[in-house]
């Protein structure tokens, strides 16, 4: 009998392989099927299912049940010690159905069906494990993501004024309408605590509480990429406004505070965790100069290596007894020659290197910054930022490849995890060719980006210095930990993502959970419940009371009734 993890793999690779002919085919025919089905209308607004299937919609729903078959396949052998199993594959495939009602909604309320989907189904696989840390971090996830679906829930209430929640057809209005400009901003807030962004950046390591299986699937195709892809799609109503040129801020200082954490941390996953948020502020960034099939089409090429990344960080820390200190690894390579090798070509495909899936779309992002007309702050956090994304993967690829083996001198290490290595190299080879394959997909017709010599080189002469000086540093690790220990403060706040996590745990938490109390006891079940609900209460059942008595006693009082109406009779006929 097949296990749920084989029937569940099966078929989302066929449906997946489906869904990518069906893209081939709408993409060569240039078709899009709108469908909608009407549920309920209330006075003249009318609640509609509606379902978008273009090139964009298809292509990513293929991309999302590839991946997610690979991950469940690995999970077989990852999570086989796992008594709830069944359970676990359930709360994933729920996690991916969440997200295809995402990618085909365009329509607010049955995108809300999606986007709350991802935050429940989020927080039951973050506290999996059902300990302290995994509680917190549940905690933390779901509050900070819960700010987003407040933020929904108040586009949909103002979207009541354009009679349909059908946001396809009204982005050209939010964008001239000053008034209807806050749907707009509702949803970029919405983005932006969905996919991270500063401030609401400090959920995103905590998540990695997580089973690795899932943050491979997390960071690569689902939860973090459903902000950039609803900002895919409202792309029209914040083009050239205020609202572009905020997103664009925030988005390079998330990319530069992510890649300088990511230099100071010493968990594999949070290594990784903090890299996806890099590529994050990658693709929001260019989204909000107006590149939008140029986010897209870094994405899905992020998609592929990162979950190549998360699966081979999931293998080592398997193998090295659940530890995922890097400080304990060094010369995997002679025991793990398979997984190291995918680990770095996905590290590789990370930091841009040609002719990888990150080559492309990278590449071509920065070239077309230095063809548009940021400033110089912009301009240099970008570079800044490529630079110490390159450093970190060589910091990686040092810490994994050279060095001596740190772990217990009795050891059982190597690539004898066979299911969760063809999980693996189901993507390796997307990990290399996709990034050249989406490029012929998504722009068949090529950028012309004209630029000096030394620009051209900018790229890869900041790429190069990065990955030297990653290197450099990292090889004289105890001069560079004096160092950092002198700058004790300041190693501190880059260390720590700029006191975030201390921030929107410690005191945000704290002062909202504090408000949260003072209002229950003291409003809402204070002042509120005696002049409001109980004062009502006490009313009717005096009321009630009454009327009890007189029904069951209406003999009785007719009697009384009578009696006094006899005697009043008597003395006025006196």
């Amino acid at each position: 009998m097949l296990s749920i993890c084989l029937i569940s793999f099966i078929f989302l690779l066929l449906f997946s392989l489906l869904l990518f002919f069906y893209c081939l085919y709408f993409i060569i025919n240039d078709l899009v099927v709108f469908l909608e089905w009407e549920i309920l209308t209330l006075n003249s607004s009318s609640f509609v299912m509606t379902i978008l299937l273009d090139w964009m919609s298809l292509l990513f729903m293929s991309f999302v049940l590839f991946i997610s078959c690979m991950v469940i396949y690995y999970s077989d052998d990852y999570m086989a010690g796992d008594e709830n199993l069944d359970r676990f594959i359930i709360l994933v495939l729920m996690f991916v159905l969440s997200m295809v009602f995402l990618i085909i909604s365009p329509n607010l309320v049955s995108i809300l069906l999606g986007w709350d989907g991802l935050g429940l189904v989020s927080y039951c696989l973050v506290i999996y494990y059902q300990n302290i840390k995994s509680y917190n971090a549940g905690m933390i996830t779901a509050l900070t993501n819960r700010v987003g679906d407040v933020a929904l829930l108040l586009s949909i209430a103002w979207m009541l004024n354009y009679g349909s929640w059908n946001y396809i057809f009204y982005l050209e209005c939010m964008k001239t309408d000053y008034i209807m400009s806050l749907i707009s901003f509702l949803v970029v807030l919405a983005a932006m605590t969905k996919s991270a962004q500063i401030p609401f950046s400090s959920w995103l390591p905590a998540a990695m509480a997580a089973p690795t299986p899932v943050s491979a699937l997390v960071h690569s195709s689902t939860l973090v990429t459903a902000g950039v892809y609803l900002l895919i799609r409202f792309n029209f109503s914040f083009m050239d406004t205020f609202l572009s040129k905020f997103l664009l801020l925030m988005s390079v200082l998330t990319m530069f505070m992510a890649g300088l954490g990511a230099n100071y941390e010493f968990d594999l996953k949070k290594i990784i965790a903090l890299s996806t948020l890099s590529q994050l502020g990658l693709m929001m960034s260019i989204l909000s100069m107006g590149y939008f099939n140029l986010a897209f089409f870094h994405l899905l090429s992020h998609a592929l290596f990162k979950a190549l990344l998360f699966m081979c960080a999931g293998s080592v820390i398997h193998n090295m007894k659940n530890t995922q200190d890097i400080r304990y690894m060094g010369n995997l390579v002679q025991m793990m020659p398979l997984t190291c090798s995918c680990l770095n070509v996905a590290n590789l495909a990370l930091c841009g290197l040609p002719f990888l899936a990150g080559f492309y779309s990278k590449d071509m992002i920065l070239e077309l910054l230095l063809m548009s007309d940021v400033n110089l702050l912009i301009f240099i956090l970008y570079f800044l930022s490529t630079g110490l994304t390159v450093c970190y993967s060589m910091r990686l690829m040092y810490y994994s490849l050279t060095g001596e083996f740190n772990f217990y001198s009795l050891h059982s290490v190597g690539d004898g995890y066979w299911v969760m290595l063809k999980g693996m190299l189901g993507l390796l080879f997307l990990a290399i060719m996709g990034g050249s394959l989406l490029s012929w997909l998504i722009i068949p017709t090529p950028y012309m980006i004209c630029l000096p010599l030394e620009l051209k080189f900018l790229t890869l002469l900041v790429s190069l210095v990065g990955g030297l000086l990653g290197y450099e540093l990292f090889q004289f690790s105890i001069s560079w930990n004096m160092f950092n220990m002198n700058m004790y403060n300041l190693t501190n706040f880059f260390g720590n993502m700029w006191f975030m996590p201390t921030l929107s745990t410690s005191y945000l938490n704290y002062l909202s959970l504090r408000l949260g109390s003072f209002v229950t006891k003291n409003v809402d079940q204070g002042w509120n419940e005696y002049y409001g609900a109980q004062s009502i209460y006490s009313i009717f059942s005096n009321l009630s009371k009454v009327n009890s008595f007189v029904y069951y006693n209406n003999f009785s009082i007719y009697l009384l009734f009578f009696v006094m109406w006899i005697i009043i009779l008597i003395v006025l006929s006196l």
